[in-house]
């Protein structure tokens, strides 16, 4: 819950330590790149062997950030649906890190089972495929033993994000590192803003507004051959059993912000608007087109959340935290009113993410975004299913929900039909709000 500057004193931080908190020991992780020393890792070396989960492009940037961040990474493994895109990738990365990227062809793995081949042959895992399966992906390598870097969203569903958490709280026990891609944390200058934001510089929060609005997100044409299962997987922001929809894949970002504003707490309830207006051909799947969702706290400080998918409208992306003597703007590292102050520093949060997985890892000291990786998404879901059924939901209900979208992440496989299928005209079916039930 927020808090003045006056109500907070007795148990606030300073700035320094704020900052170091909030990176998550990124600056001692990237110093810890540099002494590999004593540490043993694959087979009596000193390399980590890295494997990679989805050959899209988000892993395969964070693939090459992984072999940035540390000397002794060697990529040697990949998997994803599709071996075409596996093969692609694997040249990409080759001729951006020569050798680093050293994955021979009995380590390209495709099908929904070559997670379980990347895992097994590596010591750190990179995970960024259909976030439908990013729980049990990231599971399968924690019980392994091994270190875990995913993409958000952690998750689609509350049972989902459950898994996750069990992840989570399984890497502390095992020793292991778990790092989200929710890439803000790492920020400096995101740190440094809301840590004033903290101190009182804009006065109360009185209110957050959060906005991510853009085109539609990778629309690919439909290649001639391809199954309905392969055609939904090739466009998994598309569809929702594979994706979650735009309120987990894209607000997630925003919506951590917010949180974390918020001295790391969820709101405690929500209601959403939304629907498909204009995105409606088969191309675009069965997701919706645009949402609002108005989430409060305990203290009644509200978000107003906004993302949209539509082609020809204004774009926008930005997290405006409202005070009661000023503004500020997270993504500009700005605030003005009372206080004028900005920051002028330049930092890449992608790449500090994964310097911080692997000092981690070199040190021996565990690193692991669990807390706020399953809040944070948690928060999108119970946005996303109060806008597919036009009902208020609470904090309460979406956490003791045991709704999914079928089929389990286990359950799926090469030869399945996909639980979304085209109507008579060819566009898929959508939530009704009011009609649709969920949780």
């Amino acid at each position: 819950m927020a808090r003045s500057r006056k109500s907070d004193k007795g148990r606030s931080t300073t700035r320094r330590d704020f900052l170091k908190a909030s990176t998550v020991a990124a600056s001692a992780a990237v110093s810890g790149t540099l002494g590999i020393g004593p540490n043993v890792f694959a087979a009596g070396s000193g390399i980590l062997r890295v494997g990679m989960v989805g050959c899209g492009g988000r892993n395969s940037g964070a693939a090459a950030q992984a072999l940035t961040a540390d000397p002794g990474a060697r990529l040697v493994a990949m998997c994803d649906i599709f071996m075409d895109r596996v093969k692609d990738k694997r040249r990409v990365l080759t001729e951006q890190k020569p050798g680093q990227a050293a994955v021979d062809d009995d380590h390209c793995f495709a099908g929904f089972d070559g997670y379980k081949h990347v895992i097994e042959s590596s010591d750190v895992v990179l995970i960024a495929n259909a976030a439908k399966f990013h729980p049990l992906h990231a599971m399968a390598a924690i019980q392994a033993g091994k270190h875990v870097f995913v993409e958000k969203p952690h998750g689609i569903d509350p049972v989902g994000i459950k898994l996750m958490q069990k992840a989570a709280d399984l890497a502390k026990q095992k020793g292991l590192c778990l790092v989200s891609g929710l890439q803000s944390r790492y920020h400096t200058g995101y740190a440094e803003t809301i840590q004033r934001i903290g101190d009182g510089a804009i006065g109360d929060v009185v209110a957050i507004e959060e906005n991510f609005l853009r085109a539609p997100y990778v629309v690919i044409d439909r290649k001639e051959g391809l199954s309905e299962l392969q055609w939904q997987c090739s466009t998994q922001y598309h569809f929702r059993w594979l994706s979650g929809d735009d309120v987990p894949q894209s607000l997630v970002h925003n919506l951590d912000r917010s949180s974390w504003v918020m001295h790391n707490t969820a709101p405690v309830k929500c209601h959403g608007l939304a629907g498909r207006s204009s995105m409606t051909k088969p191309i675009y799947g069965d997701v919706f087109d645009h949402h609002s969702v108005i989430y409060e706290f305990d203290n009644g400080v509200p978000i107003y959340a906004f993302c949209r998918t539509t082609t020809g409208c204004h774009n926008s992306t930005s997290s405006i935290v409202h005070g009661s003597k000023g503004r500020a703007s997270v993504l500009q590292c700005r605030i003005w009113g009372q206080t004028n102050w900005r920051w002028q520093g330049r930092c890449d949060p992608y790449q500090r993410e994964h310097d911080a997985l692997f000092g981690a890892i070199r040190s021996g000291e565990p690193v692991n975004s669990g807390d706020y990786m399953t809040r944070s998404t948690m928060i999108t879901i119970m946005g996303q299913i109060s806008c597919y059924t036009g009902k208020e939901v609470t904090w309460d209900q979406i956490n003791q929900s045991d709704f999914y979208y079928p089929p389990r992440p286990e359950e799926c496989h090469d030869d399945m039909e996909p639980p979304a299928m085209p109507g008579a005209h060819g566009s898929y079916p959508v939530p009704k709000p009011g009609f649709t039930k969920m949780i």
